[in-house]
């Protein structure tokens, strides 16, 4: 959202494409959490435009590191909002946290 609302533009993310580990994805839904507001380390995330996207995608995953670099979304002129296209074809808005970020568990 930080990065919607300094480039007014709106962030399209499609859920399908955000390689979030399965046991994540397990211990999340167990604790009722959303994945993408869970602390999380040793995650890169870059803004290029889309016309590199395929070189630097090939780059990334020549490392060990990133081997699963994945494009993720895209950004559009619009309102400064953050749009998550679900796992089921639907959208909803990623939003700011409301409150604290829980804390790290590691």
């Amino acid at each position: 959202k930080e990065i919607a609302l300094a480039c007014g533009l709106d962030i399209w993310l499609d859920e399908n494409c955000i390689p979030i580990d399965a046991g994540v994805k397990g211990v999340a839904e167990m604790l009722g959490l959303d994945p993408l507001y869970v602390a999380n380390e040793g995650k890169f995330l870059t803004i290029l435009p889309e016309e590199y996207a395929d070189h630097a995608l090939t780059v990334l995953r020549e490392h060990p590191l990133g081997r699963e670099a994945a494009m993720i979304g895209r950004i559009l002129e619009s309102s400064p909002k953050v749009y998550l296209k679900t796992v089921l074809g639907g959208k909803r808005i990623i939003d700011m946290l409301s409150g604290d970020q829980l804390p790290r568990i590691c």
